[in-house]
């Protein structure tokens, strides 16, 4: 199925339950591996699903791939696509995949429900999300305090975009059962959404944003790509993607996730110093969806987001709780230890 219709067809289903979340991993495995996604089949195999491989705010990891970090440590690293972060967890905690990469907040979740799982390199300090609003509903929707009765894309329920539109919305005096969140996906899908006013807004992030604002389709209402937009709209750095995994993996597996830690701050380092459309050109073809010089737009806008050494930033687990206790009442009543949802043992012996 192509990718269009199949980020279509999740998005029309809405919320995935668990089982249903399990089976989408599972065509992913089967299907995502000829993308281009993995390895040459020599050194160890490790699978990797990421919530969204062509999201700029996950690009390490398909950039890490291109450059052959991975081959130099002796990995032969496969990479698999979900169009939502909360289902690569799904296949994280499932057992279907060693590693995700998607948002760090899903560790502070799964801790509260049993399950023991962390960051191992943080690729960010910020959400890289953007909130924006259709043409139509830009004159009514001036601030997150305006999200009362309106219908609020996000990439699926239960997903970081989830979470976020609720804490802005709790924030800002709107109850989380004041307004609509629809799952929409992300690409085609959100913007289809937005144009035909599915949605009056939604959270999303590039390319999805650059093609938007190309299109003149809507307007931003709050930028999070940079440390300092996560500040103004969260009150601090909010560490966002990550490298995750089960603790227990982990421990058991420490050559294999220092190899792996080694070639993500090598490409953190290598992305630091090197422009967008440098980043871009080392991209799949297909990434650019036709159009280079709007994507490498589109990676320059989300740049500031990343760190350079995948080490957690200080203070950014407890921005991350005090976002999710505002709102998510299992974290609310809960005690989390966020020294067990991070390390940055690996990080820090990383030879990048």
């Amino acid at each position: 199925m192509p990718k269009t219709a199949r980020y279509a067809a999740l998005a029309a289903a809405g919320l995935l339950a668990l089982s249903s979340l399990t089976a989408c991993a599972d065509d992913a495995a089967g299907s995502a591996a000829g993308t281009g996604g993995k390895g040459d089949g020599k050194g160890e195999h490790v699978k990797i699903m990421v919530g969204g491989l062509d999201k700029v705010i996950y690009l390490p990891a398909m950039l890490t791939q291109r450059l052959g970090y991975f081959d130099a440590e002796g990995l032969d690293v496969e990479l698999l696509s979900e169009p939502a972060g909360v289902q690569a967890e799904t296949a994280l905690v499932s057992g279907q995949v060693q590693g995700a990469v998607g948002f760090y907040d899903h560790t502070l979740d799964l801790q509260t429900k049993g399950k023991h799982v962390e960051s191992v390199v943080q690729f960010s300090q910020a959400p890289g999300e953007v909130e924006i609003v259709s043409n139509k509903a830009a004159g009514d929707i001036t601030s997150p305090k305006d999200f009362k009765g309106r219908k609020l894309g996000i990439t699926g329920l239960g997903s970081s975009t989830d979470f976020l539109t609720k804490y802005l919305a709790v924030k800002n005096g709107v109850r989380v059962d004041e307004f609509t969140p629809v799952a929409v996906g992300a690409g085609p899908t959100f913007i289809s959404a937005l144009q035909k006013g599915a949605i009056d807004g939604g959270m999303t992030t590039d390319p999805t944003v650059a093609t938007l604002l190309d299109k003149k389709a809507g307007k931003i209402l709050l930028d999070m790509r940079t440390p300092q937009g996560s500040r103004e709209a969260l009150g601090g750095p909010y560490p966002s993607s990550s490298l995750y995994m089960q603790t227990d993996w982990v421990n058991s597996h420490k050559e294999t996730v220092q190899k792996l830690a080694n070639a993500f701050v090598k490409t953190l380092k290598w992305m630091s110093a090197h422009s967008a459309a440098e980043i871009a050109d080392k991209m799949p073809a297909d990434y650019s969806q036709g159009d280079k010089a709007l994507y490498a737009q589109a990676i320059k806008s989300t740049l500031p987001m990343f760190t350079k050494d995948g080490v957690m930033p200080a203070g950014g687990p407890e921005t991350v709780e005090k976002v999710l206790k505002a709102f998510n009442p299992n974290i609310k009543n809960a005690q989390v230890d966020l020294s067990q949802t991070y390390t940055t043992e690996f990080v820090k012996k990383a030879t990048g």
